[in-house]
């Protein structure tokens, strides 16, 4: 079946419209969604689309596409404007990080969220995360990613005042059981408020962050 009953209203609901997760679909349901989307003139963000759906799609669907093969997304139709300055921060203990990161930078940039990336500062070398502690802690919202013993999340949620969103991610062997030991090292985090996603789910901390910083403003407003 390739039925498609595309979620208009999210944005207008939420603050943010539906995205499309691409893994478990078929070439022929992704046409099916870019078509109805196409249709109505709906700009979407597509996640985990790998390389060879991507060069499976029809040239007229391909060539619409923004389309960013490390984060594996995909922006049809034009991103929002970029509001600024940043007040996400985007952190990662190491480069083995990088494609959950991107799918966090392109989920906000697609929303029109400006944010600070600060990469490569895991607390095998805590040198490196205290020299750009003041600068992540002028963030409302902290996005801490990292696999292994993920310690980072809570280091950060001990350092500063805002929000912190902690991304267990895959990287890792043997004990490290594809991020299953991060996860649980967030979720028994001693840091109060840490707050944390599934494994290697960048898309879901950049909602989370967005959801947080609406808060935010309706409470101000």
């Amino acid at each position: 079946m390739t039925d498609v009953v595309l979620d208009h209203s999210r944005a207008e609901r939420i603050g943010f419209g539906e995205a499309v997760l691409c893994d478990a679909k078929t070439v022929p349901q992704l046409v099916a969604v870019l078509d109805q989307a196409a249709e109505i003139g709906l700009a979407m963000l597509l996640t985990r689309l790998a390389p060879e759906q991507y060069a499976s799609l029809p040239g007229r669907h391909s060539a619409a596409l923004d389309y960013d093969a490390i984060s594996g997304t995909a922006f049809l139709g034009q991103p929002m404007p970029t509001r600024g300055p940043a007040r996400i921060a985007v952190v990662t203990g190491g480069t083995s990080d990088e494609r959950v990161a991107s799918e966090v930078l392109r989920t906000l940039a697609f929303h029109g969220h400006a944010a600070l990336g600060v990469g490569d500062v895991g607390v095998a070398g805590l040198w490196r995360l205290q020299a750009r502690v003041p600068e992540i802690a002028e963030h409302p919202v902290v996005i801490a990613i990292a696999g292994l013993e993920a310690a980072l999340p809570t280091v950060l949620a001990g350092l500063v005042r805002g929000l912190v969103i902690g991304v267990p991610v895959s990287t890792g062997y043997g004990i490290a059981e594809g991020g299953r030991t991060a996860l649980h090292s967030m979720l028994a985090s001693c840091a109060n408020g840490l707050v944390t996603v599934n494994i290697d789910n960048g898309f879901g901390a950049a909602c989370a962050a967005m959801r947080a910083l609406g808060a935010t403003e309706r409470g101000s407003g």
